[in-house]
């Protein structure tokens, strides 16, 4: 076993590569609390969707770690959970089966892509202006989120669109005590900040209601011991809905599905081998194929179960800081995640201002990424604005890409440098021009 995941080549140990399994374990699993929350905004069942997010997160992280041999987690996607339930489900009118569809078919389209080796083709070619907006637009369309769930934004009156919750009520406080309790935790390095976070919030909420007596509408208090068997998956389990995959109005969310994961992957594959030291002189990542065949896989298999994309986790750079080189650390990783499978009820009894402050936190992580922007090259900065903006104000983060898309090479080809826009992202373009002119057949 040390031969194949090549120990003596990496520099690596078992100790060392439990240690750093066990470190992206803690540091991610807040996503087996937060993802099925957000997805019950959709309709889907949180225990059901518990169950789903655990299975998808073993499958991906067990394959990247015995087939890829990286120490890469996987599991669901901030973001690509939003825009499911947020956007497919609750502005445009899908079934969440409908929506699990987008994702099959996406999961497909990345292994035949992969293996013909066109998706690091399509991805490459995406200016890093517009790979940074997509994860600083993600980031503020997650942090309005947040702060919705928390209570701190409302639906505004009297002519304007937000407002101001009420922050003197036992939610909002409890919900801004979390953020301040992430945030203090990061800031002293402590490992698993957000979990930590989550789980105090929820016991706290618990214990004023039980032993105080405080009335707090949007808790579902715990009902015995958290700890059980793992809930009944079938619910969910295959109910993937094909009816509308052919008509016209559904073509832009494939088109979304497919934009966001691809460009997703590729931004955290570079990201995390970087920190590992595993890019080769060029800056690539060597068999590369093989990590993205096996978050490509783990899409479909989530897609099954019932829950939405997955990817690799930037949190895996927690582990890789620990020390953890080959795929070994993965697998500890994968089986953690099994575990979480008895644990499913104290999921389904988190409040939404207790995750709320997860979603503000990884939004102001994401929001990094706006200093890589090149601010003083206004054909780079038009497009990056528009796609970051869009995202928030439309509430709809298909409607933010797809114009970054559209206004990159027109931008360009205005402004003389049209040179610098390639192939593939003219394909992107056109592609998201199809996308507006769906959404306006749509509405005629």
């Amino acid at each position: 076993m040390r031969e194949y995941f090549r120990f003596e080549e990496l520099g690596t140990n078992y100790k060392t590569e439990i240690i750093a399994g066990v470190t992206t374990f803690v540091t991610m699993a807040y996503i087996v609390v937060v993802n099925p929350l957000i997805l019950a905004d959709a309709g889907i069942p949180v225990l059901p969707s518990t169950v789903a997010t655990i299975i998808a997160a073993f499958v991906g992280t067990l394959m990247m770690g015995i087939y890829a041999r990286r120490p890469f987690a996987v599991a669901p996607y901030m973001g690509e959970n939003v825009f499911i339930a947020a956007t497919v489900v609750g502005v445009l009118g899908y079934t969440w089966q409908e929506a699990l569809a987008a994702i099959f078919i996406g999961g497909i389209l990345f292994i035949l892509l992969t293996l013909l080796k066109l998706r690091s083709w399509l991805a490459d070619a995406v200016p890093a202006s517009l790979k940074y907006s997509f994860v600083v637009g993600i980031g503020l369309f997650l942090t309005f989120i947040g702060l919705k769930d928390i209570g701190v934004v409302t639906i505004g009156t009297e002519g304007a669109p937000l407002a101001m919750g009420d922050v003197t009520s036992v939610p909002v406080l409890l919900g801004v005590i979390g953020f301040l309790i992430i945030a203090v935790l990061m800031i002293l390095r402590v490992k698993g900040s957000i979990l930590i976070s989550v789980i105090f919030i929820t016991l706290l909420a618990n214990l004023l209601t039980n032993v105080f007596g405080l009335s707090i509408d949007s808790l579902k208090p715990l009902e015995g011991f958290p700890i059980g068997l793992p809930p009944d998956p079938s619910p969910i389990l295959f109910k993937i809905d094909f009816g509308k995959v052919l008509t016209w109005g559904f073509i832009p969310v494939l088109l979304v599905v497919f934009l966001m994961d691809f460009l997703d992957t590729m931004g955290t594959l570079i990201g995390v081998s970087a920190r590992a030291n595993l890019l080769d002189e060029d800056g690539n990542l060597p068999e590369i194929e093989k990590p993205m065949l096996s978050d490509a896989i783990a899409t479909v298999v989530g897609a099954l179960a019932g829950t939405t994309t997955t990817g690799a986790y930037i949190e895996s750079a927690a582990g890789i800081e620990e020390g953890g080189k080959s795929g070994f650390s993965s697998i500890v990783t994968a089986f953690l995640f099994l575990l979480l499978l008895f644990l499913a009820k104290f999921v389904a009894a988190v409040p939404p201002f207790a995750y709320g402050p997860a979603l503000v936190m990884v939004g102001i992580l994401m929001m990094q990424s706006v200093t890589k922007i090149d601010f003083e090259d206004f054909s780079e900065m038009i497009p990056a604005f528009f796609t970051i903006i869009l995202m928030s104000f439309t509430y709809n983060i298909g409607i933010g890409m797809t114009a970054g898309f559209l206004l990159y090479p027109i931008i360009k080809l205005a402004s003389g440098k049209v040179h610098e826009v390639k192939l593939p992202l003219w394909i992107l373009g056109f592609l998201s021009f199809l996308f507006y002119l769906f959404q306006y057949f749509l509405r005629h």
